[in-house]
């Protein structure tokens, strides 16, 4: 017989669009979800921007519990062992799975964000026009440019066909090649938005922080604390109340990922994992406060990242555990 998660919300309080996240949230990383579970999720996230908002919030919190489950997960040999036991035997209903959440929480997280079998799109993706996943970059022919996406990146669409204007970076890292002088191109992000008319520039937007960089050509940031020019090889920040100045930069390591490299110059440890993160399905997680602030200078080969951990592991003396659900522990 088929079972179904519906919610009546059309006059429901805060607190129990807040309940239904929370049910919502614990079902999807149950992994026991079906089609039609699927079917209703998306039914109820889209039902209201409260919706939306109120499955952010409590995924977030769900995330910040993964680094205290994961360090009890490593040094309680019992609750490993129960942890692994709820990810290999097979559920018998939504109850079992809400009594044995606490206990799993650091899976749900990334189940949220990975979803098995590909039942439900990931988090990420929700509203995009285009998306990568975790590794993937994509190459795409919009109007007079080619944009190129990183990975883990979303993007929206502004305008249509031959009257494509620009886009909208929801997340993540893009970057928009001119094949000609013509009409101007524009990339919103956050608070601000980019615009050029020829050359080459990339937009990084991730954790509320947008990063502009040109690689050629000219580029005009506007944005509600000011604006400014970019020239070649110049790059300036923005969040969603202030503007940076304008800084010199290499273009060759900004532009790095596009050679499936990642070039890091005395970047902490713990700012480099969280890039590797990015392109890596799983989470790696570093429980080591003294060996996060150490800096890391390196060139990275994107399809060998698995080396590139044993390296960083062996250079600053980290113990490595693999959990279930893609977790890896360094402490």
């Amino acid at each position: 017989m088929r079972r179904s998660t519906s919610f009546d919300s059309s006059s429901a309080s805060a607190d129990a669009i807040q309940r239904q996240a929370r049910l919502w949230l614990r079902t999807l990383a149950s992994g026991d979800v079906k089609p039609w579970d699927a079917e209703a999720f998306k039914r109820w996230l889209h039902a209201s921007p409260a919706h939306q908002q109120a499955f952010r919030d409590v995924r977030r919190r769900w995330d910040e519990l993964g680094p205290g489950v994961a360090e009890m997960l490593r040094t309680n040999a019992q609750a490993a062992a129960f942890h692994e036991r709820t990810l290999r035997v097979p559920r018998h209903g939504r109850r079992a799975f809400l009594g044995a959440a606490a206990g799993v929480a650091a899976a749900a997280s990334v189940a949220v964000l990975y979803p098995p079998a590909g039942v439900w799109p990931p988090f990420g993706t929700w509203g995009a026009d285009f998306h990568t996943a975790a590794g993937e970059q994509q190459a795409l022919s919009l109007a007079h440019v080619n944009v190129t996406l990183n990975t883990q990146t979303r993007i929206r669409q502004q305008g249509a066909g031959t009257g494509m204007h620009g886009i909208e970076l929801l997340a993540g890292e893009a970057a928009i090649d001119f094949d000609g002088a013509g009409r101007a191109f524009t990339v919103m992000a956050g608070a601000g938005r980019s615009t050029a008319q020829m050359g080459s520039f990339e937009v990084r937007n991730l954790k509320g922080r947008v990063c502009v960089t040109c690689i050629a050509g000219l580029v005009r940031i506007e944005h509600p604390a000011g604006g400014a020019m970019l020239q070649a090889r110049t790059q300036a920040v923005y969040d969603e109340t202030s503007l940076s100045g304008v800084a010199a930069v290499d273009p060759g390591n900004v532009s790095a990922w596009r050679r499936g490299e990642l070039v890091f110059n005395h970047t902490r440890l713990g700012d480099v994992l969280d890039e590797i993160n990015r392109y890596r399905p799983g989470k790696i997680m570093l429980l080591n406060d003294a060996a996060a602030q150490r800096p890391v200078t390196g060139r990275f080969v994107i399809a060998a990242l698995d080396s590139a951990l044993s390296q960083l592991q062996h250079n600053f003396d980290l113990h490595a555990r693999s959990l279930p659900g893609g977790l890896l522990i360094l402490s």
